[in-house]
């Protein structure tokens, strides 16, 4: 699973998601959809624009998690 820390990233900040759009352009959806962490995929230029704003890098906004690790799943 990708985690996606615009959440924690913004909370750092005190940003609200108009802070973000205003700063970005980008469209709300886009940002709330990222917020929320229910995005199905993420633009390259979107993910651009919230690494310049946050002056961070990709592995700061997104992070692999391997769940099936962490429920014993196992692969055959």
């Amino acid at each position: 699973m990708i985690r996606c820390h615009l959440a924690r990233l913004m909370g750092e900040r005190k940003m609200k998601i108009s802070d973000v759009l205003r700063e970005t352009g980008l469209r709300r959806n886009t940002v709330t959809l990222m917020y929320k962490e229910t995005a199905q995929k993420i633009d390259i230029e979107a993910l651009d624009k919230l690494c310049r704003l946050f002056e961070c890098e990709v592995a700061d906004m997104l992070e692999f998690t391997d769940e099936s690790k962490s429920v014993g799943v196992t692969h055959d």
